[in-house]
């Protein structure tokens, strides 16, 4: 019942309607012209369905709720999987936020099995663009800064500010936030000069 009532709660409310004609299949007599748009209507609201619970998640995240954004962020990963596949570059946002919501409600074993997965498909994309690359490397540096590993925290945070600098530019608010991240480690680590430097360069 209480798991029933987070899922409503997260996100089951925004998507009931929108899920009555996802698990059907389309009949065999149609033609192929009307298979192919039945398809394609169906794909169409699946990848609604993931973008909205994305964003519901998220929003969750940052009002602070981290375990009702879990549901939401589930469904996003259930229905990216259906429409991309099981290993495909469009999954890693619903990963990392995955991730990120299982560290903050303390679960960091189920957090490191999350960034694995999408350090996995990260790293078997050798086209995989720098916007995604300097997401993973935000969130392994978030995830080694909560373990109390400052160092690898502060070499993957370091990729981050490379990559998002690289992408967006130096003066960007993505190049921005791996800088504050940075700091925050840095000042975890009593080195206030350094941690200063980078928060006055935020």
């Amino acid at each position: 019942v209480d798991h029933q009532k987070a899922d409503w709660v997260s996100i089951h409310e925004k998507i009931c309607q929108l899920l009555i004609p996802v698990p059907t299949s389309l009949p065999l007599l149609l033609s192929e012209k009307e298979r192919k748009h039945g398809t394609e209507q169906l794909v169409r609201r699946q990848k609604y369905i993931m973008e909205l619970s994305f964003s519901r998640a998220q929003q969750f995240v940052w009002d602070g709720k981290h375990k009702e954004a879990i549901p939401a962020a589930l469904h996003a990963l259930r229905f990216g999987t259906q429409v991309y596949g099981s290993n495909s570059v469009p999954l890693v946002p619903a990963y990392l936020l995955l991730a990120e919501v299982s560290a903050c409600v303390g679960s960091l074993p189920q957090a490191s099995k999350y960034l694995s997965q999408a350090q996995w498909i990260v790293l078997k994309t050798p086209d995989c663009s720098a916007a995604v690359q300097y997401q993973l490397h935000r969130s392994l540096g978030h995830f080694y800064a909560a373990k109390g590993n400052f160092e690898q925290a502060l070499y993957h945070l370091a990729n981050d500010v490379y990559l998002a600098s690289s992408t967006f530019g130096l003066k960007s608010l993505e190049t921005s936030g791996g800088y504050f991240h940075m700091a925050n480690v840095f000042f975890h680590q009593k080195k206030m000069d350094i941690a200063n430097s980078l928060y006055a360069e935020v």
